[in-house]
C-alpha cells in the first residue's frame, strides 16, 4: 500500500462517519423538537384546562357576592325598621297605644261606644 491509498482510506472512513454523525444529529433533532413540542402542547392544554375550571369558580364567587350584597341590603333594611321601632317604643304615642290596646284606658276628653251584645 501506498501514503497514497492510506491517506484516501482515513479520508474516506472520515467522510462516511461524520455522514453517519450528521444523520444521527438530525434524527437526535427531530426526536427533540417532537419531544419539546408534546410537552408544550400538554403544558398548553393544562394551563386551558386549568384556565377554564377557575373562570367556573370566578363565576360561582361572584353569583355568591351578589346574593351576600342582597343580604346586606335586606339586613340594612330591617335594620332601619328596628331602629324606626326603637324610637316609636319611646315616644309617648306608644305609650298611649298601649295603655289602650293592652288596659282600656282612654284619655279624659274621650267618649267610648261599645257594641251592644
Amino acid at each position: 500500500m501506498t501514503a497514497f491509498s492510506v491517506r484516501m482510506g482515513e479520508y474516506m472512513n472520515k467522510r462516511t462517519s461524520s455522514g453517519r454523525r450528521k444523520r444521527r444529529s438530525a434524527r437526535q433533532f427531530k426526536r427533540t423538537v417532537v419531544l419539546v413540542s408534546t410537552v408544550l402542547l400538554l403544558m398548553t392544554g393544562m394551563m386551558a384546562f386549568r384556565s377554564m375550571t377557575l373562570q367556573a369558580k370566578n363565576n360561582e364567587y361572584k353569583s355568591q357576592e351578589a346574593e351576600l350584597n342582597q343580604e346586606i341590603e335586606k339586613e340594612k333594611e330591617r335594620s332601619s325598621e328596628v331602629e324606626e321601632y326603637q324610637e316609636y317604643v319611646q315616644s309617648d304615642e306608644y305609650v298611649k297605644d298601649v295603655a289602650r290596646e293592652k288596659l282600656g284606658l282612654v284619655d279624659p276628653d274621650e267618649i267610648v261606644f261599645e257594641p251592644a251584645e
